[in-house]
C-alpha cells in the first residue's frame, strides 16, 4: 500500500476559496480504482495548515490519479489561491495490528 501525507501551508481564506475544489477532489479521488482513502483536513490549532492523507493500492494507481481531470482542476484552484508551501511525502507501507495484538 502507498500512503501519501501532504501538508499545505496557506491562509484560512485560501482554504475557504478552494472548498468546492477540495470537496470535488475528495469525492472523485475516493471513486478511483485503487484508492482506499483521500481526506483533507484543517488542523484544529492552526487553520492555515491543510493536510491531505491518501491510501492507494500501489504506485500505478497513484500515478493514474495524477492524470485525472479532477487533479488538474484542483491544481488550477491552488494556482488561483497560491499556498505558502506544499510538502508531500510518499510511503510504501504494510498494515499491522495495534501494539500488543
Amino acid at each position: 500500500m502507498i500512503v501519501v501525507n501532504a501538508v499545505i501551508k496557506t491562509t484560512a481564506e485560501n482554504i475557504e476559496a478552494m472548498r468546492e475544489a477540495i470537496a470535488t477532489m475528495e469525492t472523485a479521488s475516493r471513486a478511483e480504482t485503487g484508492c482506499h482513502d483521500y481526506t483533507f483536513s484543517v488542523e484544529l490549532n492552526d487553520p492555515t495548515t491543510l493536510r491531505i492523507t491518501e491510501k492507494w493500492d500501489n504506485m500505478d494507481a497513484l500515478g493514474a490519479h495524477f492524470g485525472m481531470p479532477h487533479m488538474a482542476d484542483f491544481q488550477a484552484a491552488m494556482a488561483a489561491n497560491p499556498p505558502e508551501s506544499v510538502e508531500a511525502k510518499f510511503y510504501e507501507v504494510t498494515e499491522v495490528g495495534p501494539p500488543g495484538s
